[in-house]
């Protein structure tokens, strides 16, 4: 037998009866259609999370997440950790399924400009960490020497544990000559990390240029509002130089807005699917390509890495599924899930997976990613000094692309 007492003994008895008065609401609403406010207000007396909150979102997960969820779980999870992002966590088992209370959605809103006030690094969830997927070029991040992979155990002493990515981003967000300190695991090394703010301005075409004669080389590092725009420029001043084939760099692209990945492969793709979106019930969307505005078809070469992800995947997919390019380079990230943001009645938001997407060829690539046609391991010293633009270093994967290329164009 297990004994509790004290302060945290009265915390697990709360969240028990919190359970106990959860159960008894479910089945008055089932059978009486109602459920009673006073109820309600007892309960969230003492409790961090407001209770109307933790029965909203669990009704959406119940009716929406992309796998059947049993309710009796979610509600003995949040009885055991007394959250509701740890009720998320521990009952679905999936990183991108989360809650963010008025603050952080605000935040997530205000980002959609592509211009904000940060460090410069895009983050995500995997192996249950906030981990760096990319520091992006030329910002705060990238000069104080964060890396791809690195995990964020702290930010400015608040443990990340159950956080979302969403509510991480809005605490390193704030106005430009501001600090943050960033505590920052790498292998077995723990590093505290302290970073000036900057107004981050997100360019999505970090390279457009003609490497040698006949062949193009564009390296896109993010997909946004902006993306797509930003690509055409770049395709008609190579046009304008002579370009015959091109190799498309997105290694280091952490992805973006579906929306702009659509429009992207849709710029090569004529005919034929983008990708598919499929719900837990196996209905499945498809995203067709349209013929008018489509360029014409030259060689292409597409490089990819383990920071590629989600929008770059849905891209890379589509280019070689329908015969239009071959991938170069290490395994992608493998982002197969596509969340929807939910508002909550309280100010906040739930990002909620609700399906998953296939590759235009039908591929499920979550947690699996994306096996390039030609894989070119290289070591982590490599590696990043391609990603810091490094010219002493040979860029054995963008050589790679080349060949192939130029094999294509001299048939």
């Amino acid at each position: 037998m297990i004994m509790i007492n004290g302060r945290d003994g009265d915390q697990v008895k709360r969240r028990l009866y919190v359970l106990l008065a959860a159960v008894i609401l479910l089945i008055s609403a089932l059978v009486y259609g109602t459920v009673f406010s006073s109820v309600n207000s007892e309960l969230n007396n003492g409790n961090s999370d407001d209770f109307s909150s933790v029965m909203e979102v669990i009704t959406l997960v119940r009716s929406r997440f992309y796998k059947p969820v049993d309710t009796t779980e979610l509600l003995s999870a949040y009885v055991t950790t007394g959250s509701i992002n740890g009720m998320l966590a521990e009952t679905l088992q999936d990183p991108y399924t989360r809650f963010m209370d008025q603050h952080a959605y605000e935040g997530m809103l205000s980002d959609t400009s592509g211009v904000f006030g940060g460090i410069g690094i895009v983050i995500g969830i995997q192996d249950d960490q906030l981990t760096i997927v990319s520091p992006i070029k030329g910002t705060p991040g990238e000069r104080g020497g964060l890396r791809a992979q690195d995990k964020i155990i702290k930010i400015d002493n608040r443990d990340t544990h159950y956080m979302t990515t969403e509510e991480a981003a809005s605490l390193m967000r704030g106005a430009p000559g501001t600090e943050v300190t960033l505590t920052i695991q790498r292998g077995d090394e723990v590093l505290e990390v302290l970073i000036v703010r900057d107004l981050i301005n997100v360019n999505s075409i970090d390279k457009a240029v003609i490497l040698e004669p006949g062949i193009g080389y564009i390296y896109l590092t993010n997909f946004s509002d902006r993306t797509y725009e930003e690509l055409v420029k770049a395709l008609a001043d190579l046009d304008e130089q002579g370009m015959e084939g091109l190799i498309l760099d997105l290694r280091f692209n952490p992805g973006g807005t579906l929306a702009a990945a659509l429009q992207v492969a849709n710029e090569f793709v004529a005919e034929g699917s983008l990708v598919y979106l499929e719900d837990r019930d196996g209905n499945r969307i498809g995203y067709e390509a349209t013929k008018q505005g489509t360029r014409e078809e030259i060689p292409m070469v597409v490089l990819v890495n383990g920071s590629s992800a989600s929008a770059s995947e849905i891209v890379s997919g589509a280019l070689r599924d329908n015969d239009l390019a071959v991938l170069v380079g290490t395994h992608t990230f493998g982002k197969g899930l596509v969340q929807s943001v939910i508002p909550l009645r309280d100010g906040g938001a739930i990002t909620l997976t609700e399906q998953v997407y296939l590759t235009a060829g039908g591929h499920d690539i979550n947690q699996v990613g994306l096996l390039p046609d030609y894989e070119l391991e290289i070591d982590e010293e490599e590696e990043l000094a391609i990603y810091l633009g490094d010219t002493d270093v040979e860029d054995t994967q963008l050589m790679k692309a080349l060949e192939i290329v130029r094999s294509k164009l001299s048939k």
